[in-house]
């Protein structure tokens, strides 16, 4: 049977919940399991790590492992959620920003080590049930503010504001149209558009 992991915020606690949020249905899960392993993120999403990949069958998208184990994918997805929140960036654009880390680590060992180790240290502080574990997003939070000045901490921050950012498809969510030079610059398209002065 496949592992579920949660995404961001609320905890089940009530059939509303599970009638709110139907996508987890199809991992053939029970509801006693679906309570006792999950969470759902503010967007709907479910993770299933099942083999090598990490799979959100509710938003249909999934991630094949190489190097790292997928529930460190998952875990990674997690954490950089938590590190860079935005509720309208669906959970697949995290795992492109983090899918990185899988590739180094099958090229560097001492970087899958750097990643595994960091990962193994974040569940142990975070205890039973791990730091997926943890339903609430504060929780993580603390937890992450904990190891904000490791190597392990900094290397996926740092990668993040690559990563993430750097995809174009999410751009249109911050109001960014992307460089300007091969359109003719921002001069004669709209540099001093000032609409809410």
């Amino acid at each position: 049977m496949p592992t579920v992991y949660s995404g961001r915020a609320a905890r089940l606690d009530d059939d509303a919940h599970i009638d709110e949020h139907r996508g987890a249905a199809n991992t053939g899960l029970s509801r006693r399991a679906l309570l006792r392993g999950t969470a759902v993120t503010g967007l709907g999403a479910l993770l299933v790590v099942s083999g090598r990949a990490v799979i959100c069958p509710s938003q249909a998208w999934g991630l094949e492992t190489a190097s790292l184990k997928p529930e460190t994918m998952a875990t990674l997805i997690q954490m950089a959620r938590d590190i860079y929140p935005h509720d309208r960036i669906a959970d697949r654009f995290y795992a492109i920003a983090v899918k990185d880390h899988d590739k180094k680590a099958a090229e560097n060992e001492s970087h899958r080590d750097l990643i595994e180790g960091g990962i193994g240290d974040l569940d142990a502080r975070a205890g039973t049930g791990g730091y997926r574990g943890l339903g609430w997003e504060e929780e993580r939070v603390a937890v992450l503010s904990q190891i904000e000045g490791t190597a392990f901490f900094q290397t996926v921050r740092g990668g993040l504001v690559v990563s993430l950012y750097n995809q174009k498809e999410i751009w249109p969510l911050f109001g960014y149209e992307g460089e300007s030079y091969s359109k003719g610059g921002y001069i004669h398209r709209g540099f001093d558009d000032i609409d809410w002065l």
